[in-house]
């Protein structure tokens, strides 16, 4: 299966707690940590529902 790197570009800070939970579950605590997932639909889902905090990276 294909991965995919996300970036943390975003302040979880005044952010409602489902998308704090959701940075946490993707392994994602501080800014600009990069982390290596399987490109699977869940994970995309994750990704969306944060967009406006982390980014894909190749």
């Amino acid at each position: 299966m294909a991965k995919i790197k996300i970036k943390q570009t975003g302040s979880p800070i005044r952010r409602p707690e489902a998308q704090r939970k959701v940075l946490v579950g993707l392994g994602l605590n501080k800014l600009h940590r990069v982390v290596e997932h399987e490109d699977t639909p869940e994970i995309r889902g994750m990704i969306q529902a944060v967009r406006h905090m982390v980014e894909v990276v190749e």
